[in-house]
């Protein structure tokens, strides 16, 4: 659907609330398709499209607001969204943190271009990614040591996006996604194990291909082959590469504004002190093209920009959106997310850590005996204390290099003295959303045999 029509759709939105009688409004239309292949021993499995426009309505009443949403675009739907809401914000609690952004604070003219979300290529036919799936698939059977293969997908996907506000903001953009990945097992029975790898892209043309991919689950589900429990005690924990963003994933939901406005968070206190070791910093830059989590404005229309959230090691600031930074009686950082059923709430893009000067392997080297871990199951993490622990597989290592694989153990720690004790190897991936490398952490509590 070109973009325009989504732009007349919010603007039929937006006049359907002020005849219902909302003092203020804003609408967001999303226009999606979606299309996935699997397949399984060399025959298709499922074949999945998913197409519509979805549509979402925020009234304000005073200080009042309710949301409402809808996948059917008649202007009697519309109408009926309209009223729905202004009855539903009449009998809202109070709340007198909300309202739209003022006008001046709007993003205006945001080059989309420049961020290359969009391939410019045609959708792909179901064949060629059923062609893709099934490469994939024979290049991780070919694998020795692979005794089958769980799945093997490969899928599409196509958004646009409008944002309008009845006080002048309209704005829109969209996005692309082209999408791999393989699951392989070894073993029988009990003795299985499995493991896996994905790539994902904005365009074709950056996509690993189907046999690297199928070819690198294969060996990762081998080296798993004969798993065991690791030794009990408190070990030095190396969180590999594709896992290691869950860490920094704690701390950025400890720093968003609506927990700490809750004040039901571990960083509550932390602003303005050391939560990373001295030389390490993180980055949001919202604006990085052709990554998945950029966008030219935020969910309230504000323009975004990179910013620092952890500069040296020391927290600089709360993720915002208008309603938190109100509370927290702080501007917005311009991260609002929104979808078409609830009104915005803050939310980072694109994430940036720095990189360490050494290998992953060097990291181990220098490690001694421990836990690398490649792969995580189960979380419990208490939100307000920073207490960690989680299930964990991965290699033992001993003497700097790996031994023997290992599963069925659990981590146990507390964040905050997690992520000061960071080292950081050298080997993030940079068009991921969110570049974090390796990160090896002191003196875990493991739980195993």
């Amino acid at each position: 659907m070109p973009d325009d029509r989504l732009a007349n759709l919010t603007a039929a939105l937006l006049d359907a609330a002020r005849v219902a009688g909302a003092d203020t409004a804003d609408a967001i239309a999303i226009d999606g398709t979606s299309v996935s292949i699997d397949v399984r021993q060399g025959q298709l499995e499922q074949a999945e499209r998913a197409e519509g426009v979805e549509i979402g309505l925020r009234v304000m009443i005073g200080q009042r607001q309710a949301c409402v949403s809808a996948s059917d675009i008649s202007s009697a739907t519309m109408a009926q969204m309209a009223e729905r809401a202004v009855a539903m914000a009449r009998e809202a609690p109070v709340d007198t943190t909300i309202g739209l952004a003022d006008p001046e604070q709007f993003a205006r003219d945001p080059d989309i271009a420049a961020l290359d979300m969009l391939d410019p290529t045609h959708e792909p036919e179901p064949a060629a990614l059923e062609d893709d799936a099934r490469r994939a698939e024979a290049a991780a059977l070919a694998v020795t040591g692979v005794s089958q293969v769980q799945s093997a997908s490969a899928g599409y996907g196509r958004t646009q996006v409008h944002l309008a506000t009845s006080n002048g903001f309209s704005g829109g953009y969209g996005r692309s996604d082209r999408a791999i990945s393989c699951v392989a097992i070894t073993g029988t029975g009990s003795g299985m194990e499995r493991d896996y790898f994905g790539d994902s892209r904005l365009h074709q043309s950056d996509l690993m291909s189907p046999e690297d991919i199928g070819r690198l689950a294969g060996e990762r589900t081998v080296a798993r082959a004969g798993a065991r429990q690791p030794k009990t005690g408190a070990y030095p924990v190396m969180f590999d590469e594709r896992i290691a963003a869950s860490l920094i994933g704690h701390l950025v939901q400890a720093i968003n504004g609506s927990a700490i406005a809750r004040g039901a968070s571990w960083l509550r206190d932390a602003l303005g002190e050391q939560v990373l070791p001295r030389g390490m910093s993180l980055t949001e830059d919202p604006r990085r093209p052709r990554t998945s989590g950029s966008r030219p404005f935020d969910g309230e229309g504000l323009p975004t920009a990179r910013r620092l959230i952890v500069d040296d090691g020391v927290l600089q600031g709360w993720t915002l959106d208008l309603a938190t930074g109100r509370k927290l009686g702080m501007p917005s950082t311009a991260s609002a997310s929104r979808g078409t059923s609830s009104p915005p709430m803050p939310s980072v893009s694109n994430l940036s850590l720095t990189q360490g000067t050494l290998s992953r392997d060097a990291l181990l080297a220098e490690m001694g005996t421990g836990l690398l871990v490649t792969s995580m199951i189960g979380s419990t993490i208490n939100p307000t204390t920073g207490d960690y622990s989680r299930g964990a597989s991965g290699m033992w290592i001993e003497n700097g290099v790996p031994v023997y694989p290992v599963n069925e153990c659990n981590l146990a720690g507390n964040l905050r003295d997690m992520l000061l004790s960071l080292t950081a190897a050298n080997d993030a991936r940079s068009h991921l959303s969110r570049v974090v490398p390796s990160l090896r952490v002191e003196g875990l509590t493991l739980a195993g045999a």
